[in-house]
């Protein structure tokens, strides 16, 4: 029987200030809030743009669009500039790591699976903007709303007030990561590793309680579920590089017609 726990990463956890550039092993997450600067993405590949709470003009060599507040933004390789309308919050997320500054990330975990970018049906070089309010809802509940780029899938979760706590969802992914971005309101991330035989690496299970913005990464075979507490609303994103295969082959994820998996 294979220990489970010689292979197994920790998890990684961080609360996020303004400026804070964090990683999974295939994804990257760039936070910028409380002001209304300017926020410059320059990417070989696609990225995607969260306004949660302000709306945007976003600019690129190619197109100009105005994105309303509650939007998702995919933008085509290139140099791009997020000018928010207002003090708000700008999330980049991008599957390509290495392009971003900040600290060299961990060792890869050789369980995880070699993501391969999606490739678009028709290329093109405009921005795409989804109004998050306009996406059809899934999930247990409707809780969810899923949209994907070439290289990542998101599931942007919200709803208002605790989450029923005897309807949670502990699961685990075989051969890939989570990212759990909270933007708004408090959480208490469950997570257990699964033991192996040998009891003296097993470890003992966790009830992070986590703060908004923060980023939880979530290694392959640990069992989890998020519990929103407290009054007031809740708003996490989901995220996962290379694309949930799983969610696009039910139909799951909005913009899934728009992509070719090679």
């Amino acid at each position: 029987m294979t220990d489970a726990i010689t292979t197994a990463p920790a998890r990684s956890f961080a609360t996020l200030a303004d400026g804070a550039v964090a990683r999974g092993a295939h994804f990257a997450v760039a936070l910028h809030e409380g002001g209304r600067g300017p926020v410059t993405v320059a990417s070989d590949g696609e990225t995607m743009v969260l306004l949660p709470d302000v709306g945007a003009t976003v600019s690129g060599s190619a197109s100009t669009c105005e994105a309303p507040r509650r939007s998702i933004c995919i933008l085509p390789p290139g140099r791009h500039v997020v000018q928010r309308a207002a003090a708000g919050t700008c999330v980049v997320l991008r599957g390509d790591p290495d392009a971003v500054a900040g600290p060299p990330g961990e060792g890869r975990d050789p369980r995880l699976v070699v993501p391969v970018p999606h490739r678009r049906r028709r290329p093109e070089n405009r921005i795409v903007v989804h109004a998050v309010d306009e996406l059809p809802r899934t999930g247990a509940g409707g809780r969810l709303r899923m949209v994907q780029s070439s290289t990542l899938s998101i599931n942007w979760v919200e709803y208002d007030g605790p989450r029923d706590r005897s309807t949670l969802s502990p699961h685990a992914h075989r051969d890939f990561e989570q990212g759990t971005l909270a933007l708004q309101g408090d959480y208490l991330h469950h997570l257990r590793v699964p033991w192996g035989p040998d009891a003296d690496r097993w470890r003992p299970d966790e009830h992070l309680e986590a703060g908004s913005p923060s980023l939880l990464v979530i290694p392959a075979g640990t069992e989890h579920t998020t519990e929103g507490v407290g009054a007031g609303p809740h708003l996490m994103i989901d995220l996962f590089s290379p694309p949930r295969a799983d969610f696009i082959a039910r139909g799951m994820v909005a913009n899934a017609d728009d992509y070719v998996a090679d």
